[in-house]
């Protein structure tokens, strides 16, 4: 299934607007109805509405959306608000986004010892940054950040930091967190039912004010975004797009983040402005997916909400764009991989072509059966080619994209891709496919039914492009009545000669600068005080919920099929999605062939079916496969509608066991295999997270460095290759299965179809990877071209004990757990050395493995000393805050209580349960050992397991930006070459 960037998007169709209407009289389905509920709260529902959602309207103006899903003990929330980067005045971009940020500093009720003190001292400092505004000279405006940074340091001695994540947490919300886009702010939190009242009280105290409190720290923070926007050449191309795109148009003219020099002359008075006028409840959604009551909801929110003042609201002027009447060509520099991006402007969402928009776009790429999946990804004349909507209320953009091939141009990328375009404005398209696509979207859909998140989320999209919801849910209505024709007429009047393409190429970058970050003083954090209001919220009792633990014998079933193969059971009582997986419990480790192996069934057909063909049938059955070689595991998987199992598994089966070889389709997977590793080579996320982790965490010999060297690949046989194919299922295996069908028939359908022989071969003992000692610490580093330095820090602990797990969970909960946490506060509001910053002590959960101490910081480069001095001291010198720890004790405790695993995640736990070498549950140990445990049992825990350890670390960076002197402080410096990290130039041992 294919992803989208945006939440799915609902389908325009007709609505009908109409007065509640007797019980016994009929409505149409997608019809709008109002009715009133229980309390005399007026609403409107859409008939056979799949979510059954209730939309309110409080005589403020508020909009609440709400959904009944009682999976789970918890409510997934959105507050929405319609103002995002398009709003910012021209002269002060970034202001949506900075506001984002601040609504986390409380009020002045929450986040302040002495409210009246503070106030005096942040309105100076409001002043101070408008005269700094105004200020040119480089010397006077240093010396005044100096005195800035002077009264912002007495202001904080009033500030408490963190008290919103502190409520939060202690309610046992997960998910903490906002986002800004160009039409939207959103503010997101995940929380246990019982807890909504007050959730409430804490959300509507939140949106009462704005108080920009400990500003400058924070201004560090979105400096340090800013950077590593500058540093992602994706990012940068994707700004090259819009700006080209839309010259006349916010979505062009300005970024969401913000312009430098705006981001240097931060206007305090204009952010309190930019909150006044559009954070009123006139303009502001709660959307709200979970275990809720209707009835009793709204008066809540109504208790709570309903007194917030509606004003009046300056209805959004949208600035019309003039359609581009010829090509844009554009390129972009940078160390990341070459690329291309095309991006045809289309219209907003609520343009009444959208379902067509989408359904052009599904054509061009499904990830299965459209134009580029099969004329480009699967005959390999492209690497990773895409299409996607760029969505937006104003305007959207087609949005095509492809890497070359080893000798290949940019200017053929292009070519192909947009040759594709032109089949659609020809109809080169089969007629099945439209009805294909229509099927792949009720999937879709029924799956997110399944994810409060997606179904609050969807509330989130209607609101913030005002769509009505009918119009948005009733998506198959339209897109069935589509045709060819329709789809051909749609291309052929946006597919023109009008198009941007931005050419990625590789080398030095296009934009040098950067944020530099001013001087200033370690703010006070106050962690051991609390606010009168966080004390109520935390003191108020909720009614309790009680954990629900899994009991393996009862809540799945374990039985097997013919040659006694286990199969693993859970029933999908909810809809008619299935998922059924064979697993193999060795995978690339003990035969690094078998990853290239599966990569090539992809490619391959059958006797009497194409490759192409085999991809059609499966997309026409409403049906995926999916065959992936981890480093430990094998897993082969279908997934898809019942309604279609036994022929999807039938011909799935036939593929494993009947692929033929195909030479010409190898050497294409060779040469695109080497040319992909070269592109790892030149991102960053690769070389750290992918490959220098790895390196540091187990040396030379480590899991990421197993793999065939290019010499190996350009030799493999494909007739060895299709063999693995045909007989990995020979070996020992297991099956999980979730879905709607009994066990009965699962089983008798297995044995039909399931090909094995009589006896299957026993696996081999499993290859193990030793964690590289720290006793002699090593530095290893990576030069890489960018802005920002990033840095993991690894320590080799003792072997897993599951014994500790408690103490695990709330060490990492009090230390590295979120934004409440010792580590994000003092790293990043107090000292403000990181914008990303992480610790976690890492329990491997699988017997006899030894666990890690991770650490992660992303820094300005000029930072870098500061920031792992600063990391070092914290995890060695934890400080002890009692209000730290019970409200991290607390958010153990009621996520635990809140918790359930469910569904397709019941097989999931089982297997991990096994690994620890346990056949219970054992949270119910975690749960029962927390309640008693206190502050000194987990710094006990700190001082025995983490204490003094030494580290092996990996660093990337700019090499002029990288001190020798501080790097050595902390071991042996030991550059990495790229040839080292992957080891793709070195034959492995077979």
């Amino acid at each position: 299934m294919k992803n989208y960037i945006n939440l799915l998007l609902g389908l325009l169709a007709v609505v009908v607007m109409s007065c509640a209407k007797p019980a016994d009289q009929e409505q149409a389905a997608f019809t709008t109805v109002s009715a009133t509920d229980s309390n005399g709260y007026t609403y409107e529902y859409v008939v056979d509405d799949p979510l059954k959602a209730r939309i309110y309207t409080l005589d403020n103006g508020l909009k609440v959306y709400l959904s009944q899903y009682q999976a789970k003990p918890r409510i997934q929330t959105y507050i929405a608000v319609k103002a995002g980067g398009k709003y910012d005045p021209a002269d002060a971009t970034g202001l949506a986004h900075y506001l984002e940020h601040m609504m986390f500093k409380g009020t002045s009720k929450f986040g302040t010892a002495d409210w009246a003190k503070e106030k005096v001292l942040l309105d100076s400092i409001e002043a101070m940054f408008e005269h700094y505004r105004t200020l040119e000279d480089e010397a006077a405006r240093k010396a005044y950040y100096a005195k800035i940074d002077e009264v912002s340091l007495e202001a904080s001695k009033y500030a408490i930091a963190n008290e919103y994540d502190k409520m939060l947490g202690a309610l046992g919300a997960s998910g903490t967190n906002a986002y800004t886009t160009e039409d939207r702010t959103v503010y997101v939190n995940d929380i246990p039912t019982n807890e909504l009242d007050k959730w409430l009280d804490v959300e509507s105290e939140r949106f009462s004010m704005i108080v920009n409190r400990l500003f400058h720290t924070e201004l560090e923070a979105v400096y340090e975004e800013k950077n590593r926007s500058l540093d992602n050449d994706g990012w940068q191309v994707y700004e090259t797009l819009a700006s080209t795109m839309f010259p006349d148009h916010k979505y062009g003219t300005q970024t969401v983040i913000g312009t430098i020099d705006h981001l240097k002359n931060p206007s305090i008075t204009k952010i309190r402005e930019y909150f006044a006028k559009y954070y009123i409840p006139n303009n502001v959604a709660i959307c709200l997916s979970g275990d809720l009551n209707y009835d009793a909801t709204i008066k809540k929110i109504d208790q709570y909400f309903g007194k917030w003042e509606q004003k009046p609201l300056e209805p959004y002027k949208m600035q019309e764009s003039a359609p581009l009447t010829s090509v844009q060509e554009k390129t972009v520099t940078g160390p990341e991989a070459a690329n291309v991006t095309i991006g045809f402007k289309l219209p907003g969402q609520m343009s009444e072509e959208r379902v067509l928009a989408k359904l052009c776009d599904m054509i061009l790429s499904n990830s299965s059966a459209g134009l580029i999946d099969l004329n480009l990804k699967q005959s390999q004349k492209v690497l990773n080619p895409y299409s996607y909507i760029n969505s937006g209320n104003d305007y959207s953009a087609q949005v095509l994209g492809g890497m070359p091939r080893e000798g290949q141009t940019l200017a053929e990328v292009k070519d192909l891709l947009l040759a594709q375009v032109e089949k659609i404005k020809k109809g080169e398209f089969e007629d099945w496919l439209i009805e294909a696509i229509v099927n792949d979207f009720r999937k879709m859909s029924i799956s997110q039914q399944e994810s409060n998140s997606a179904r609050a989320g969807m509330f989130v999209t209607a609101f913030t492009n005002d769509i009505p919801w009918a119009d948005f849910i009733d998506d198959n209505t339209q897109m069935k009545a589509y045709t060819k024709q329709d789809v051909m007429d749609f291309a052929n009047k946006y597919f023109k000669d009008n198009y941007v393409v931005v050419y990625k190429e590789v080398g030095e970058k296009s934009n040098k600068v950067k944020v530099e970050k001013p001087q200033i003083t370690q703010v006070e954090l106050n962690r051991e005080k609390a606010s009168e209001f966080l004390t109520r919220i935390n003191e108020t009792p909720a009614a309790p919920l009680q954990p629900v633990f899994l009991d393996f014998s009862k809540d799945l079933t374990i039985t097997a099929i013919k040659q006694d193969i286990p199969l693993w059971y859970k029933v999908n009582d909810e809809n008619e999605l299935f998922n059924l997986t064979y697993q193999i419990d060795r995978g690339s480790n003990n035969d690094p062939m078998m990853s290239q192996a599966v990569n090539y069934l992809s490619y391959l057909g059958t006797e009497d079916l194409t490759a192409e063909e085999v991809k059609k049938e499966f997309y026409k059955l409403g049906c995926d496969y999916s065959v992936y070689a981890g480093d430990r595991k094998v897993y082969v998987s279908l997934s898809g509608l019942d309604d279609n199992f036994e022929p999807a598994l039938e011909l799935f089966e036939k593929l494993l066991k009947n692929a033929k070889a195909d030479e010409e389709a190898l050497v294409k997977m060779v040469d695109g295999v080497m040319k992909q590793r070269d592109n790892q080579k030149k991102n960053k996320n690769a070389l750290l997270f992918g490959g220098l982790r790895a390196y540091a965490t187990y040396g030379p010999d480590s899991p990421t460095r197993h793999n065939l060297s290019n010499n190996q690949l350009k030799a493999l046989d494909p007739a060895v290759l299709v063999d693995k194919v045909h007989h990995m299922l020979d070996k020992e295996h297991k099956v999980e299965y979730y879905g709607p069908r009994s066990v009965e028939d699962l089983t008798k359908v297995l044995n039909q179809y399931h090909q094995v022989p009589e006896a299957l071969v026993a696996l081999e003992e499993e290859k193990e990877f030793k964690v590289l000692p720290a006793d002699q610490p090593t530095v290893f580093w990576v030069d890489y071209d960018m802005r920002q330095s990033e840095v993991i820090m690894i320590a080799p602990l003792d072997i897993y004990d599951p014994k500790q797990a408690a103490a695990v969970t709330l060490f990492n909960e009090y230390f590295g757990g979120g934004m409440s946490s010792i580590v994000f506060t003092t790293m990043r509001e107090s000292k403000a050395l990181a914008y990303s910053v992480w610790s976690a002590y890492t329990a491997r959960d699988e017997k006899g493995k030894r666990d890690l101490m991770f650490a992660y910081i992303g820094t300005q480069a000029d930072k870098l000393s500061d920031a792992m001095e600063g990391m070092t001291d914290l995890i060695n010198n934890p400080p002890k805050v009692d209000k730290n720890f019970e409200a991290a004790k607390v958010a153990v405790l009621k996520s635990l209580e809140s918790e359930r695993i469910i569904k397709a995640g019941v097989l999931g736990a089982y297997e991990s349960a096994l690994r620890k070498g346990l056949d219970y549950d054992q949270r119910k140990e975690i749960y029962e050992a927390v309640k008693t445990m206190t502050l000194e049992d987990v710094i006990k825990f700190q001082e025995e397991k983490i204490k003094g350890k030494t580290y092996n670390i990996a660093v990337i960076g700019k090499k002029e930006n990288l001190d020798p002197k501080v790097l050595s402080k902390y071991g042996k410096v030991k550059e990495v070459k790229l040839e080292e990290i992957f080891g793709f130039e070195e034959d492995l041992a077979l």
